[in-house]
C-alpha cells in the first residue's frame, strides 16, 4: 500500500464500480482537461513546457473543480517525473521532511520528482518557508494549487520561485462535454429533459467535481427501469413521499430536479478574496448605476450568509461617498434601512437593505463632497497653524476685546440676504475652493447658491475697493 505521500509501492487497484465517477473520468492526456485550452494548448504555458520537455515550479490558482490535481498528475507524466501527492489540510512539518528526503533519493537515482501541494495556501508562513530550499535546488518541482488569491496567501518568496497560472472556472460549453463523458462511460444517458440538463449545468457554477457528482445521484437514484415511478420529494410534498414530476419517458423536468438535488450554496468566504471581489462589484455597480448588476451582487452576499450589517455599512459609504450632496435623502434612506433591519431582522428586514441598494443605483452621483473632503484633510495639514482672522473670534475677555478680537463682524441675518460676503480666512491664506457641486440632482441647486453667493463677495469687494480709492 502506497503511503500518504505517493511512494512507489504497488497500490491495489480500486475496484471500477466503486470509485466516484469524477475520478473514473480523470483525463488521461492533457488534451483530454476541459475548460483550460488557454493553458494546456500549443501556446498555453503549460502546453510550450510539455513541448520544450522541461517544467518550472507553478502555482495553479482557480476555483473547486476546474482541473487542479488532473492537471498536476498529467504534468507529471508528459515530462516523465514522478509523482507526489499531498494535502495541507492533513499534512505538517514532518511529512513535508520526509517527502523532501525520499525525492532527495530519487534525484541521486537520476529521477526528479513533481511535489503536488492540494491547498498550498492553508500551509502557515514558516511551513511555506520550509519549501523554499527543495524548489531552489531543484529537489523538488513544485505545484500548489490553491482557490485563494497567491498574492494574499502565498510568501512573496515562494511565490517569486514559481510560475501563477490562472485556471478558468469551466464554461457551459465545458461541463455539457463533462455531462456527454459520463453517460458514454455509463452507458445510457441521464434522465434529464434538455432544459433540466441546462439547469444542472448552471447548477454546477463552473465546478466540474460538484456537477459529475449530481450526475452519479442521478445515475444511481434513477436507474432506468425505475424512472417513471420513482418516489422523490417534490415542492408541494412535505413528507417527501410524493410522485416525481416527469415529462416524456419519466425524464425529468427543471422542478423534479431541484426537488431532487436541492439548492447548491454559492461559493464564497467571508474573510478571504470572494468576500472582497462581491464587496467591489457591489460598490462600484452602484457607483455605475446599473440597479439590476447591483441587486445581483447583493443577493450573491446575502444568499451566501453574508453579515447584513456589513452590507449596510458598505451601502451608507456609498451614499456618502459616490451620491453626496447630488441626493442627500440617499444618506438618510441607508440610516433607515439600519433602523428597519434592527426592527424587522431577517428575512422581512432584507428588503429595506435592497430598497436602499436600489435607491443609490438610480441615484444621481457625485463625489464632489468627498473630493472636498480630501482636498481640505490636505490643506489642514499644510497650513494647520494660522489663526482665523480676529473679526470671527469671540472676545470673551476684556483682554480680548482690547487686541480686536470680534471687531468688525457683521452679522449675517441683518445683512440684506442674510449674506454679508464676510472673508472668514486667515489674513496670511488665500480663500480656497475645495467643494465644487455638479450639475446633477440636488447639487445642481447648491451650485446655483455659490454662484449667487460669490457674485455678491465680487459686488462687495468691488464696493469696498471703490470707497476706499
Amino acid at each position: 500500500m502506497a503511503d500518504l505521500f505517493g511512494a512507489d509501492a504497488p497500490v491495489a487497484p480500486v475496484p471500477a464500480g466503486t470509485a466516484p465517477l469524477a475520478d473514473r473520468l480523470r483525463p488521461a492526456m492533457l488534451d483530454e482537461v476541459v475548460g483550460q485550452e488557454h493553458l494546456t494548448g500549443p501556446e498555453g504555458a503549460i502546453g510550450r513546457m510539455v513541448a520544450a520537455g522541461k517544467l518550472s515550479s507553478l502555482i495553479l490558482w482557480g476555483p473547486p473543480g476546474t482541473g487542479k490535481t488532473s492537471m498536476a498528475r498529467l504534468l507529471a507524466d508528459a515530462v516523465g517525473l514522478r509523482f507526489v501527492a499531498l494535502s495541507a489540510v492533513f499534512s505538517g512539518v514532518a511529512d513535508l521532511k520526509k517527502v523532501f528526503a525520499e525525492a532527495r533519493d530519487h534525484t541521486r537515482l537520476g529521477r526528479r520528482t513533481l511535489l503536488f501541494v492540494d491547498e498550498i495556501h492553508r500551509f502557515n508562513r514558516a511551513q511555506q518557508d520550509g519549501f523554499l530550499p527543495y524548489v531552489e535546488d531543484g529537489t523538488v518541482i513544485l505545484v500548489g494549487a490553491t482557490t485563494e488569491n497567491p498574492s494574499f496567501e502565498l510568501n512573496a518568496a515562494l511565490l517569486s520561485r514559481c510560475q501563477v497560472l490562472i485556471l478558468h472556472r469551466l464554461d457551459h460549453a465545458a461541463l455539457c462535454k463533462l455531462l456527454d463523458r459520463a453517460e458514454a462511460l455509463v452507458g445510457r444517458s441521464l434522465p434529464l429533459t434538455p432544459q433540466a440538463r441546462d439547469a444542472l449545468v448552471a447548477s454546477a457554477d463552473g465546478d466540474g467535481r460538484f456537477l459529475l457528482n449530481q450526475a452519479e445521484t442521478l445515475f444511481e437514484t434513477l436507474s432506468a427501469p425505475a424512472q417513471a415511478g420513482a418516489q422523490l420529494p417534490s415542492n408541494n410534498d412535505e413528507e417527501g413521499t410524493g410522485p416525481l414530476p416527469a415529462q416524456g419517458h419519466g425524464l425529468l423536468d427543471p422542478a423534479a430536479l431541484a426537488a431532487f438535488l436541492q439548492r447548491r450554496v454559492g461559493v464564497y468566504d467571508k474573510d478571504r478574496e470572494g468576500h472582497y471581489n462581491l464587496t467591489s462589484a457591489l460598490h462600484k455597480s452602484i457607483r455605475g448605476s446599473d440597479p439590476q448588476a447591483a441587486l445581483y451582487y447583493l443577493a450573491r452576499m446575502l444568499t451566501a450568509g453574508e453579515e447584513p450589517l456589513f452590507l449596510l455599512r458598505r451601502l451608507t459609504r456609498a451614499a456618502v461617498e459616490d451620491i453626496g450632496l447630488a441626493d442627500p435623502q440617499a444618506l438618510v434612506l441607508c440610516l433607515a434601512a439600519k433602523d428597519a433591519y434592527d426592527f424587522l431582522g431577517s428575512p422581512e428586514g432584507e428588503l429595506a437593505i435592497v430598497q436602499a441598494c436600489l435607491y443609490l443605483a438610480t441615484a444621481p452621483k457625485s463625489n464632489a463632497a468627498y473630493k472636498a473632503q480630501k482636498a481640505a484633510w490636505r490643506s489642514a495639514k499644510e497650513t494647520g497653524s494660522l489663526q482665523p482672522p480676529a473679526h470671527i473670534l469671540n472676545a470673551v475677555t476684556n483682554l480680548m476685546k482690547d487686541v480686536g478680537y470680534g471687531r468688525g463682524y457683521a452679522y449675517d441675518h441683518d445683512s440684506a440676504g442674510a449674506f454679508s460676503g464676510q472673508s472668514y480666512w486667515p489674513q496670511e491664506m488665500a480663500p480656497q475652493t475645495f467643494y465644487e457641486p455638479t450639475e446633477r440632482g440636488f447639487e445642481a441647486k447648491v451650485r446655483e447658491r455659490l454662484r449667487w453667493w460669490d457674485q455678491q463677495r465680487g459686488e462687495r469687494s468691488e464696493a469696498e475697493g471703490g470707497a476706499k480709492r
